[in-house]
């Protein structure tokens, strides 16, 4: 893939330290150091090391890389080592998508409480899915999925919603047998999206009462018990979305979708056009009509202040698995699985990636590069320094 005309970097070189400036007083910690981490990563900043050509002996030097999950430019090898861990545990069957989104009364909620009402809403899916599933009228069996929390919407505002990949059935209670569904779209829609919302609003009051929210600008007005009783009842009258459909092409190209994301937030480098030092404009697909590739045009500030609001609280993991494919059971269940679908033969899946050297080649000779030093962020100075000079 060709390199991008701009970067995230960019914009927070130029327009970075203003945009603090401005906004400090609401910026969180965590917050403040992936701006920080971004806009420094693959500069002298962060130190480097000294490469060496193993055929012609051209030298050069590389800048380390700031490897936060924020950033557009780090973490490709963790995808590609991810992604393959994960399509290496796929089992012979249908997978169905299913996405289950909050309504937007709650953005901000989850703005002043994204770690509770995140967890919320992964315990709320979790559950959802686990216990229709289980229930002898709609499948009576154990499933497994995994789930990915997005924030973002293409335009990059608030959308929380969590991406499922689920093989359809599951496994018998005594785990003697594989179950198939009885319905065409796996479990009914209907129930789906009652029960999700039942257990993300009872989860959401129950934290309310025991003084658990963060209350305060735009959710000031929700401190007062009759406030808070309102907004539950709208959001009870509210049909919540869950979407659900099959992955016709398989679950290779559901799970490289969301694998755009796993390991970065919010915007692709690549979907930036243009910035003139005030204004940027991105590319984003208009899902309201039609899928519509459209551009959008945003103050440096603005871009900025919607990407900020994805910067995941510290250690929050985004990636999980429920069910038979939760970490403990994982390995387990899935041969149990593969031996009652009678498919004990190896899989063809590509074993999963374990080296994590970066290999690139001589741009003079095509020759593997080879680190001969490491360098601090002093030494890169100097020694760039020593080389504009000479």
């Amino acid at each position: 893939m060709s390199r991008p005309t701009v970067e995230v970097a960019d914009l927070l070189r130029t327009q970075g330290d203003r945009f603090v400036a401005e906004n400090r007083s609401w910026l969180s910690y965590q917050q403040l150091k992936v701006l920080r981490a971004i806009q420094r990563c693959r500069t002298p900043a962060l130190g480097g090391h000294l490469d060496h050509c193993s055929g012609c002996g051209h030298s050069a030097i590389s800048f380390n890389s700031c490897r936060n999950r924020h950033c557009p430019k780090c973490q490709a090898q963790a995808r590609q080592r991810w992604l393959a861990c994960r399509e290496h545990e796929l089992l012979g069957l249908s997978y169905f998508h299913v996405v289950f989104t909050l309504p937007h009364e709650l953005n901000s909620l989850c703005q002043r409480n994204p770690a509770l009402l995140y967890n919320l809403l992964f315990r709320s899916v979790a559950e959802t899915l686990l216990e229709v599933a289980a229930d002898p009228q709609h499948l009576g069996a154990e499933i497994g999925f995994l789930a990915i929390l997005h924030s973002w919407g293409q335009n990059l505002l608030l959308h929380p919603h969590i991406h499922c990949l689920v093989p359809v059935g599951g496994l018998s209670p005594d785990r003697s047998d594989w179950i198939r569904p009885k319905y065409r779209f796996f479990l009914p829609l209907g129930v789906l999206k009652k029960v999700f919302r039942g257990k993300f609003l009872e989860g959401l009051k129950r934290a309310y009462r025991r003084n658990k929210l963060s209350l305060g600008g735009a959710t000031g007005p929700l401190k007062d018990p009759k406030a808070f009783r309102t907004l539950l009842q709208s959001l009870r009258r509210k049909n919540w979305v869950v979407y659900v459909k099959q992955a016709m092409a398989g679950p290779r190209p559901v799970l490289r979708y969301l694998g755009r994301y796993t390991h970065r937030v919010a915007i692709s480098n690549h979907r930036l056009v243009s910035f003139d030092g005030e204004q940027v404009t991105f590319r984003w697909k208009d899902y309201a009509r039609g899928n519509k590739q459209r551009l959008m045009t945003l103050s440096a500030s603005e871009f900025l202040r919607r990407y900020v609001q994805h910067v995941l609280p510290h250690g929050f993991v985004r990636i999980r698995q429920f069910g038979f494919l939760s970490n403990r059971h994982r390995s387990t269940s899935i041969a149990v699985i593969r031996r009652l679908l009678a498919s004990d033969t190896p899989s063809r899946e590509s074993p999963p990636v374990t080296s994590c050297e970066a290999r690139w080649q001589c741009p003079r000779c095509g020759h593997p590069m080879q680190i001969s030093c490491r360098l601090t962020a002093r030494e890169v100075y100097l020694l760039c320094e020593r080389l504009d000079t000479s």
